[in-house]
């Protein structure tokens, strides 16, 4: 539709012929006329699930379900000679509109255009010729008329809040998006159903924390006056002497996190992986099933137009090209010295943006010890009792502030990267380019958690010996309860910030700025037009046109696997992880689905039969929580060290003296000149401090050396890491081992299925060779009547045809009506 100035619109419309040449090229399942009973569960199955749908009857959406659900079409890829199989009651409505979008999509993709060695509509776009080509949404999603179409009905029962307690019309979805975006949001919801049960349990281990806090003996020796360890000072010259439970609200609170019903936890969440992990084969292969992807093959992708344009660049470099060998040029392709500067490139980029993430890590690190130092100095007497917090809160923020910023370059950078490799096909460039985004993002958002569980504490040497950085600063430690309290706040600040800001805000507001940004544009626009006989009624393209443009799911899914990455690789340390993303997860799934049905235009319909690179990357993590969370409990939490007081060192075999049993002696008088505290108003004199550490005191032959303490925890940590390790992997190979991925019930149909389509397609040919049998038989009553030419051959053919046979004439008309 043309205007006076301004956009043009070109509406491509697939007829029939076209549509039905297509769908066989492109080996497209459709139903055919039979039918087949879907074998139904027995016995104590089929009466649980028959519970469960009159349970959750409330919490179905009111969408139109197929009438009946015991039957199963039976579905074969399209065929035109074959075409009396297909259940065609209206040729127009026999392929729905996704079909449609993506045959017409699979058209310009592979039409070639005027230019010389390019192809597709990627290629115009690429040079500016058209604008975008995206399919039209079925109309309004809102509004008074009556008319409700498939737009309207999920935006009324999936995209909207007020309904974020109904399960998602996965059916619907798929059949108006697509299998793509049909598995993602399958994947999703069955992500946000498993982080139930982790909630509850994770709300237990919390709950316990709460619980035993009054009766956790180490805690209490802590928070005692009567005790008075008199720790060694925090910082040189500045910091003075201190009484260690003046640090008690610490202790306490890290006992909510730091108990051993963490380790159950770890384990819990493990398996729970494992079992996430399963559950989701088993859907993919019930709803590969359903949707008729079983058989599924891959097809054959059209080379990107950029990669086409470097094919060409390369062939005009070369003098030798000449008319005769033109059919060798066409086979040329791109190899590896062609890519290498690309290569370099993404070596050299990607080791610079690891090293920038460790940077930002190390700047906070820096800002903690600086910031530190200088709130000492302070004369205030609340602001230095509050140095260790007032440093870790704002030091989290920036370092969240530091994650979202360089999250966003590295999204951009990632994808820079991918297309100065120039890969092949869209495949290759969507898999490569989600690689290294993941990488980057992975890398910034858990370095910072990776140096407080692993790095923080451990090499600030001992009083006397301190480790410098900067000559005047000394490196920082843990708080006196240890450092899980820390990797908590760390984890839980950066967790919930990237979720409320990155993931809804970011979400919600960018997109709604650019659409009134667009709309403003155009508006000026038509203002400047002066075309009186435009319909005041903007029409479908027009309105699809302002809508946000479909840029692929890869950002749906990162952010989800950086969540996934929250849940499971640090629990250990924050139980209530899950229970956080539970809560993020109910908005996502419909701040996600009123995104596809209202800000953005409809995407092409992709057939995909699993979630691609994304399980790789899911069943990684998985495997890495296991090493990650053993780590977390032996080496940052306080749970080994505590069980080989009470079984070897403890009198009793109670926890009582552990606090006096981990601090060792400092003979003050050895501090280095310059370093001991200025004006010291600590209430005693004071000989010998007191540090947390295994070694040896200063009365000893082998004094501030490591006691054999220390080394009897060490090779305990190292055996818990191993053991604890090769028992979750064991459990998680039992569990993958006793869940089989395809379903009894699918395997079964899938046999069945392969069985009915042999039957059905003998019948055929059987029904067929009857026909051909009659034709002969009527041919040679013609040639004993003595007549042998064509056209009364032919003549007998139809008159066979007009006798009343059954089946045999049903059939012949339809064949020949086609």
């Amino acid at each position: 539709q043309n205007k006076s100035q301004g956009l043009s619109f070109v509406r491509i419309h697939a007829p029939w012929h076209v549509l039905s040449r297509e769908a066989e090229l492109l080996k497209i399942k459709m139903p055919t006329k039979k039918m087949y009973e879907i074998t139904e569960e027995k016995g104590i199955l089929k009466t649980l699930n028959e519970i469960w749908c009159k349970l959750t009857e409330p919490l179905q959406p009111q969408v139109p379900q197929q009438e009946d659900t015991k039957m199963k079409t039976l579905s074969y890829p399209f065929s035109r000679e074959k075409i009396y199989l297909y259940n065609i009651k209206d040729k127009d409505t026999f392929f729905d509109n996704a079909t449609r979008s993506r045959i017409v999509r699979e058209i310009l993709k592979r039409t070639s255009t005027k230019a010389r060695n390019s192809m597709g509509i990627g290629t115009l776009i690429a040079n500016n010729v058209y604008d975008a080509a995206y399919p039209l949404h079925d109309g309004e999603y809102e509004g008074q008329n009556d008319d409700m179409n498939e737009r309207k009905l999920l935006y009324q029962e999936w995209a909207r809040y007020g309904v974020f307690y109904k399960f998602q019309p996965i059916d619907l979805i798929r059949k108006y998006f697509g299998e793509k975006i049909g598995l993602y949001f399958a994947w999703l919801g069955l992500y946000t159903e498993f982080l139930i049960p982790s909630s509850v349990v994770g709300i237990i281990v919390f709950l316990y924390g709460c619980i035993t806090i009054e009766s956790d003996i180490p805690s209490k020796e802590m928070c005692d006056q009567r005790n008075a360890f008199t720790m060694c000072p925090l910082c040189d010259k500045f910091c003075d002497y201190w009484n260690l439970s003046s640090a008690c609200a610490t202790a306490r609170a890290s006992h909510l996190f730091d108990n051993p019903a963490t380790v159950f936890f770890s384990i819990f969440m493990a398996l729970w992986a494992t079992m996430f992990l399963e559950q989701w084969k088993r859907l993919q292969m019930r709803l590969s099933y359903f949707w008729d992807l079983t058989g599924l093959e891959e097809e054959e992708e059209h080379p990107r137009p950029e990669y086409e344009t470097k094919l060409l660049q390369k062939k005009l470099k070369n003098k030798n090209i000449t008319i005769e060998s033109s059919n060798e040029n066409e086979k040329e392709k791109l190899t590896w010295s062609d890519r290498m500067p690309g290569y370099a490139a993404n070596f050299g980029l990607i080791l610079f943006m690891i090293m920038l993430a460790f940077s930002a890590v190390f700047g906070v690190i820096v800002y903690r010890i600086t910031t530190a130092a200088a709130l000492s100095f302070s004369a205030n007497e609340t602001t230095r009792s509050n140095v260790r917090v007032t440093v870790t809160a704002t030091a989290v923020i920036i370092n969240l502030v530091v994650v979202l910023i360089l999250d966003e370059i590295y999204g951009a950078v990632a994808k820079w990267l991918t297309e100065i490799e120039i890969p092949k096909t869209e495949k290759i460039f969507e898999e490569r380019l989600i690689l290294k985004a993941f990488l980057l993002k992975f890398v910034n958002s858990y370095a910072s958690i990776f140096y407080v569980a692993f790095f923080k504490g451990r090499f600030v040497g001992r009083p006397g010996r301190y480790v410098y950085v900067f000559e005047g600063y000394r490196m920082e430690e843990c708080a006196p309860g240890g450092c899980l309290m820390e990797l908590c706040i760390q984890l839980s600040i950066i967790m919930l910030g990237k979720q409320l800001i990155q993931n809804n805000l970011f979400e919600i507001g960018i997109p709604k700025l650019k659409k009134l940004f667009r709309k403003l544009k155009d508006e000026r626009a038509e203002v400047k037009e002066m075309d009186t006989n435009q319909s005041k009624d903007p029409k479908q393209w027009d309105l699809d046109y302002i809508l946000e443009p479909f840029t692929g799911l890869t950002p749906e899914y990162m952010e989800m696997i950086i969540q996934f990455g929250f849940v499971t690789l640090f629990v250990a340390s924050f139980p209530l992880a899950p229970v956080f993303a539970l809560l993020n997860n109910i908005i996502e799934v419909r701040l996600d689905a009123k995104k596809f049905v209202t800000e953005l235009r409809r995407p092409d319909t992709v057939r995909e039969k699993d979630i691609g690179i994304w399980y790789n990357i899911l069943s990684g993590i998985g495997k890495l929580s296991v090493i990650i969370n053993a780590f977390v409990i032996a080496v940052t939490s306080d749970f080994i060290p505590r069980l080989m007081y009470r079984y070897a060192y403890s009198q009793n075999g109670t926890m009582h003296g552990f606090i006096n049993h981990t601090l060792s002696y400092f003979n003050v008088s050895q501090l280095k000149a310059g370093t001991q505290p200025e004006n010291s108003l600590f209430a005693q004199e004071v000989s010998f401090c007191r540090f947390k550490d295994y070694r040896e005191p200063p009365w000893s032959p082998h004094q501030y050396e490591f006691s054999k303490q220390y080394w009897a925890v060490l090779s305990a940590r190292l055996a818990f890491v191993i053991l604890f390790q090769n028992l979750v992997m064991f459990l998680s190979v039992l569990v993958d081992w006793m869940i089989p991925d395809i379903p009894k019930d699918i395997s079964e149909q899938i046999k069945k299925e392969k069985t009915v389509l042999v039957d059905f397609f003998l019948k055929e040919e059987h029904e067929k060779l009857k026909l051909i049998e009659s034709f002969i038989t009527c041919d040679k009553r013609k040639h004993r009547s003595g007549t042998k030419s064509r056209r009364t051959r032919a003549a007998s053919f139809s008159q066979c045809h007009r006798s009343p046979k059954g089946s045999f004439t049903s059939f012949s008309s339809q064949h020949t009506l086609v």
